[in-house]
């Protein structure tokens, strides 16, 4: 009689973005010696990725966005200085980041780039994907506000970015949107479509960051994405700790040192958080209107500036389906609503 041979256990790879992510959560603060300590203890943990620049990206210090308080090239220097075996990744938003930031950014030590793209114009993305391929990178495709399109569309797009070179394309929740019925439709949608690997990066504005990863990892996601403490925009990522958690209680082999990243959450990275990222009233109002996490600071100080209430101004961001690089509507759809308020009561 032959023996069944035991199934193997699921895997998948984590990407920790506390240092990218999280970069908005601290206004782009991050100082050298704070990425070391987290980079470190990321390492030490074994997580096998760490995301380090702005959080909008290569060469994302700047007044629409916001300037960063350290050079992003001297903070790769940093991680990849301090890390023994993960692989240092940096973001790039095409018509953000350019060619000479890539270069020095691989001179400095990155070794993984994910470059991102609203969910409807991957086609943007051809050059930069060529370019890293040329540098010997593994390559991430990033569909950003991917709860504003049906699983058939993203596909589309998502066959572009393989075509490009991408070895993995996530399905983005960047407006914290998205619930887990609608990303199992999505990263099945992807892993019946593509050759390459798929993941999938939450963001917690509905609370249900974990759920969703979860729901993705049973529709065959490979990769997920976390940061520690949930640091991220908006109400933060799925908390790189806690997924960690969980993912040993379902038997998934991660090869993540759950205890040492609960350790590196709570020693290391919350002592140096301006605030924990939260589903509080505001970031709520960023998942349900389906706006981009990273507008909520900028749609805060506009509120109070201008003395509405940020939930008019994010329900009115939502209905003009803002994305990723229109941070400059925030004051105009702001002073919208003050003349609004104004005639109403006149």
């Amino acid at each position: 009689m032959t023996q069944a041979k035991p199934e193997s256990k699921q895997t998948v790879r984590i990407t920790d973005t506390s240092l990218r992510d999280g970069s908005h959560a601290m206004s782009h603060r991050f100082t050298v010696e704070q990425v070391r300590e987290v980079a470190g203890a990321l390492d030490e943990a074994g997580v096998p990725v760490i995301e380090v620049t702005h959080g909008d990206g290569l060469a994302g210090s700047s007044i629409q966005y916001g300037f960063s308080r350290v050079s992003e090239m001297d903070l790769i220097s940093a991680a990849a200085d301090v890390c023994e075996n993960a692989k240092i990744a940096a973001l790039l938003l095409p018509g953000v980041g350019t060619v000479p930031q890539l270069k020095e950014a691989v001179e400095r030590g990155v070794r993984v780039l994910r470059v991102a793209t609203h969910c409807t114009e991957a086609d943007i993305s051809q050059q930069h994907f060529e370019m890293a391929k040329e540098m010997d990178l593994e390559t991430v495709g990033f569909l950003m506000m991917a709860h504003m399109r049906p699983p058939e569309d993203l596909l589309e797009q998502a066959k572009l970015m393989e075509s490009y070179g991408a070895d993995c394309v996530y399905i983005v929740d960047s407006a914290g949107a998205m619930l887990p019925k609608g990303v199992a439709e999505k990263v099945e949608a992807l892993k019946g479509g593509l050759d390459c690997q798929v993941g999938f990066h939450a963001h917690n504005n509905l609370g249900v960051a974990i759920g969703n990863s979860l729901a993705a990892l049973e529709a065959a996601a490979d990769q997920l994405d976390g940061s520690l403490r949930g640091l991220g925009a908006g109400a933060g990522n799925a908390p790189t700790e806690l997924l960690a958690a969980v993912l040993d209680k379902m038997e998934v082999e991660t090869g993540l040192d759950a205890f040492g990243l609960m350790d590196a959450a709570e020693y290391t990275i919350a002592p140096m958080m301006p605030f924990q990222p939260m589903p509080d009233r505001d970031s709520i109002m960023i998942g349900y209107a389906g706006v981009y996490s990273t507008f909520l600071l900028h749609a805060k100080r506009a509120a109070e500036r201008y003395e509405v209430d940020v939930r008019d101004v994010l329900m009115e961001l939502g209905e003009r389906e803002a994305v990723a690089g229109q941070e400059d509507w925030v004051i105009d759809v702001a002073l919208d609503v003050a003349k609004e308020r104004e005639g109403a009561a006149s």
